[in-house]
C-alpha cells in the first residue's frame, strides 16, 4: 500500500476514501466539535498549514482550510498534530501543551469534551486504516 505524508494532498484524498468507505465513522455523541488547526513547521509545500476538524455532522471531516465558524483554534507542530490525529496519543498532546507546544484559542470546554469521548468502534476502524497510509 502507498503511504502519504500527513496532511499532504495524496493524505487528504486517501483519507477521504476512507470515510466515505465507512459511511459512518461516527464521532461520539455530544462531543462535536468545529476546530480550526493552525499546522506548524510542516515539511512539505508551506511552512504553515491550515486546516479543519469538524464532527458536528457526526462523523468526523478534516480538511485542509479553515472554517468560518470554529468554536476553537488549535495550533501545534507538524509532529504533534500528526501523533494526536493519526497515533490518537493523548499523552502527547498533554505533554505538547504543558510545553506551550500546542495553543488554544477560544472554546476550551469544547475542545475538552471532545477530548474526553470516546470514539466509536467506527472510528476506531477508520483510524486504523488511516494509520497504514501515513508515512
Amino acid at each position: 500500500m502507498a503511504k502519504y505524508p500527513f496532511l499532504s494532498p495524496e493524505w487528504i484524498e486517501a483519507a477521504r476514501v476512507v470515510k466515505e468507505d465507512r459511511v459512518e465513522t461516527a464521532a461520539a455523541p455530544g462531543a462535536s466539535v468545529r476546530m480550526n488547526l493552525v499546522v506548524e513547521q510542516v515539511p512539505f509545500g508551506e511552512p504553515t498549514l491550515d486546516a479543519h476538524l469538524d464532527t458536528t455532522g457526526g462523523s468526523y471531516e478534516l480538511e485542509l482550510g479553515h472554517l468560518e465558524a470554529a468554536e476553537v483554534t488549535v495550533s501545534l507542530d507538524y509532529s504533534t498534530a500528526k501523533a494526536v490525529l493519526v497515533d490518537g496519543d493523548g499523552q502527547a498532546a498533554m505533554q505538547a501543551f504543558m510545553a506551550g507546544r500546542i495553543r488554544v484559542d477560544g472554546d476550551m470546554a469544547a475542545l475538552l469534551r471532545f477530548q474526553a469521548a470516546p470514539p466509536s468502534g467506527r472510528a476506531l476502524e477508520a483510524a486504523e486504516q488511516i494509520r497504514s497510509f501515513t508515512e
